[in-house]
């Protein structure tokens, strides 16, 4: 992915990078994308290593951070990539597992203390393995979701994460039968990667401000599907995922997508585009079957649901946050993670629910309650101007989006007009012609 990453916007003027042989950056690339970090504050603290200190600070209330084991000998490696695991104290036999992958500029110990996943771990058992890219792949340390000899089946970054699955089925005694992956902006677009790339390992991904998969293919197409996005048929998207492993016909993984509503840097609707594409992958149609809101933000969940009832894509819009990790810190059952670093923004402990998701928590609780009806549907006809100026829609480089769906509905002006319905509160769809 370009220097920027998704976790941090270009700066004005800046020329996109271009990219070096066997898709590394150049010496050149990488000093310029060096300097960008540092001058944005973007640089962070390295990965943890046995026995050091936590890479950044802890709020107060947070779990107690701890260094994670590093596996230096897990097999091939053509990504030359690290790996990290959290392993609780008692690990049972034949525990599940979930990869989790960074966003830009962290490591693996950053994302483990902030991310909350490692509390879950410990209180339900199940393995993490944090994968970790370096500067050596990319200059800003960002899984390199958009080249294609790191995002193919067997080949580079995504060939030395599946690697790993396969180091702790034999090294840990995990069950391959319960692997999961989840990571945030590059690495939630990685997740992606991973899920197409290797459908038959995955049995579900929680991918957290990510990307779909087949977005990007190099840095320009990188930078346009971060913003504005890029908007495909469900049918396209699909088609993505399914020729990434030709042949494959099932049980195709289960999939969650949390993206914050305001999100700047990679737009809310990278949401909607990975809501169609596996949605169309598992053959359900793009209108939510349940919907309800979940934690203390009432966060507003949209859920498609197999023949069978089960939910197989859900889509979690978090409200009023940026782009990052949504985290609740606290100890409370439903509070994870710590805000001590950049991206890990306090709102809802969405690792709490992507371990429900995954099914890890043991949970037998009800489905949340649906919501009811009960409002009436609000319809409204104004300029994209006025739609911004009203809270109804946001602007990101002179383009509008509408607030909450993320749809794209032209230049920022006062020359193209739409009809915009709100359903639930606070989130708007295009309804030019259909709103009664």
């Amino acid at each position: 992915m370009p220097y920027v990453m998704p976790s941090h916007p270009a700066p004005p003027g800046a020329p996109p990078p271009r990219t070096g042989r066997g898709g590394r950056w150049s010496h050149g690339v990488r000093r310029l994308a060096a300097v960008v970090a540092l001058v944005t504050g973007a640089a962070l603290a390295g990965p943890g290593t046995a026995g050091a200190a936590p890479a950044e600070p802890m709020a107060d209330g947070a779990r107690t951070a701890a260094a994670l084991e590093r596996v230096t000998a897990f097999g091939a490696n053509p990504g030359n990539l690290n790996m990290y695991v959290h392993r609780p104290p008692a690990l049972p036999s034949n525990t599940p597992v979930v990869v989790a992958l960074h966003g830009c500029t962290q490591s693996a110990q950053v994302y483990s203390d902030n991310s909350g996943l490692d509390t879950f771990a410990d209180r339900h058992g199940f393995l993490v393995v944090y994968a970790e890219t370096t500067t050596a792949n990319n200059a800003n340390k960002c899984f390199n979701w958009f080249q294609p000899g790191d995002t193919r089946r067997g080949q580079g970054e995504a060939a030395s994460i599946r690697q790993m699955v396969a180091h702790a089925a034999t090294a840990y005694g995990t069950d391959v039968d319960q692997v999961h992956v989840t990571g945030l902006s590059a690495g939630g677009a990685m997740t992606s990667v991973m899920l197409a790339a290797y459908p038959e390992v995955f049995a579900a991904g929680a991918v957290v401000a990510g990307i779909p998969y087949g977005c990007g293919v190099d840095v320009v197409s990188a930078f346009g599907c971060m913003s504005p996005g890029t908007d495909r048929t469900p049918a396209a998207w699909a088609q993505a995922v399914r020729d990434a492993h030709p042949g494959f016909t099932g049980p195709w993984p289960r999939v969650a997508i949390w993206h914050g509503d305001n999100d700047p840097t990679v737009v809310p609707r990278n949401a909607d585009e990975l809501r169609d594409q596996w949605t169309a992958v598992h053959g359900l149609g793009q209108s939510p079957d349940r919907t309800s809101t979940v934690g203390p933000n009432s966060t507003r969940r949209s859920e498609y649901l197999s023949a069978g009832g089960g939910s197989v894509v859900e889509v979690n819009r978090v409200p009023g946050i940026a782009h990052g990790t949504p985290v609740d810190p606290g100890t409370g059952g439903e509070q994870c993670g710590a805000t001590g670093t950049q991206h890990f923004i306090d709102s809802i402990c969405s690792s709490h629910w992507i371990t429900r998701f995954f099914g890890l928590d043991g949970s037998t609780a009800p489905e949340p309650p649906v919501d009811p009806p009960t409002e009436p549907t609000a319809c409204w006809t104004a300029d994209n101007y006025e739609h911004v100026r009203a809270g109804r829609a946001t602007t990101t480089g002179g383009h509008v989006y509408a607030k909450g769906s993320g749809l794209h509905l032209g230049l920022y002006n006062t020359f193209v007009t739409h009809t915009l319905k709100e359903s639930p509160a606070g989130h708007y769809v295009l309804a030019d012609g259909t709103c009664p």
